[in-house]
């Protein structure tokens, strides 16, 4: 059986993974080395330097572009250290059209520092794509950059359309998949160019590790980036490298567990009087249901919902008792987060009202604890609202 015929959970433990050649290590090594021995100058086995290359990095990378359904992939520091990554490709006086409902680090790198430096960011609504049309005909665009399922209100963009009518006018397009990963949602299958990752998040999965990713369609588009990701050296350690495959080798079996709990809690929130609306794309409710029933194999871990001020935010927020109040999500354990005064915190107050992100608003990571058990603590902390 061949890499490409094995179904996901079963690349996601084997792809890209063979027994270590010397010693047959089932696990992958980690190599710490820095340097790397060379036969004569310029003559090397493959290595020679940690920020080029590294082989446990090398095999990470492996295992992302074939989970991806990719032909390369590249590891990084962080998320934000593979999004610098991405943009700094095109140089300066780039344009770039961004899905407007991004996480705050996307943002303030955009917005506030890449501006800077002639970099003309658009931020437009992308679950219409009469919106995106527009904003391409404006001007030249260089990259389509999209989140979905967005955070933190969990918006769905039609990648498919989305990536054509970016290509007919010239344009790359990158989606940031961290929310679905591609245990639910492939977009360079759709369409997409690059895929990136937080793989601090799900793909880690356990709240130990920073890091992040981008796979690739195209392998010359890939060297180029590889090219980049040496000259700008945001490169993971190896031993981050290994513990973002551990998580891998769980990640499918993972995802079903959080969409569990997920749907388990979007239930009690969406029946709550005291819930103004529920973000979850596995409900019908939701406005892009269709599509994302569409593009994606499950509707993932991640739920939005509005209460009716700051105030009732922070009662539901120290009320809880199995949901952490903490920033990040994608790990085991459960985790609430108030994105105005948190994640979303350097976007200015009036930009995020616009966007719907209000004072009110809770976004919750559902772990893979018993789902009876968070659906309970939800319910006992709106009592406290």
């Amino acid at each position: 059986m061949s890499e490409n015929t094995m179904r996901f959970s079963t690349r996601a433990i084997h792809a890209g993974q063979p027994p270590e050649a010397v010693t047959g290590a089932v696990n992958v090594p980690i190599f710490l080395s820095t340097t790397f021995a060379q036969s004569s100058p310029g003559q090397s086995k493959g290595f020679v330097y940690g920020r080029t290359g590294n082989p446990t990095r090398a095999v990470l990378e492996r295992t992302l572009a074939q989970l991806e359904g990719g032909t390369a992939g590249l590891a990084f520091a962080s998320g934000l250290g593979a999004l610098v990554t991405l943009v700094e490709s095109f140089g300066s006086r780039q344009r770039i059209v961004a899905i407007d409902d991004v996480y705050g680090g996307t943002w303030r790198l955009l917005d506030h520092h890449h501006r800077k430096f002639g970099v003309d960011v658009e931020f437009v609504d992308m679950t219409e794509l009469a919106s995106v049309r527009t904003a391409l005909r404006r001007a030249r665009t260089d990259l389509v950059y999209i989140e979905s399922p967005t955070n933190p209100l969990l918006r769905i963009a039609d990648i498919a359309a989305i990536s054509k009518l970016a290509h007919a006018a010239g344009a790359r397009v990158a989606v940031d998949n961290t929310f679905a990963t591609p245990a639910l949602q492939r977009p360079l299958e759709l369409g997409a160019d690059i895929v990136l990752h937080s793989t601090t998040k799900y793909l880690g999965g356990h709240s130990d590790v920073l890091g992040g990713a981008l796979a690739f369609r195209d392998a010359k588009l890939a060297q180029e980036y590889a090219w980049l990701q040496n000259t700008v050296g945001a490169v993971p350690s190896p031993f981050d490298c290994f513990l973002v495959l551990r998580g891998i080798h769980t990640l499918e079996i993972r995802m079903h567990a959080h969409e569990a709990s997920a749907r388990a809690v979007a239930e009690v929130l969406e029946h709550s009087p005291k819930v103004r609306t529920t973000y979850y794309p596995g409900l019908a409710s939701h406005p892009q249901h269709r599509i994302a029933r569409r593009q994606m194999s499950g509707f993932g871990g991640m739920i939005s919902f509005e209460l009716s001020n700051r105030a009732a935010a922070g009662r539901f927020a120290r009320a809880l008792r199995v949901f952490t109040l903490a920033e990040s999500l994608g790990g085991v354990e459960s985790l609430a987060d108030h994105p105005a005064s948190m994640t979303h915190a350097s976007v200015p107050p009036e930009i995020r009202r616009a966007r719907g992100v209000r004072d009110g608003l809770i976004r919750l990571s559902c772990g893979i604890e018993d789902p009876a058990d968070l659906a309970d603590d939800v319910r006992q902390a709106l009592r406290r609202v």
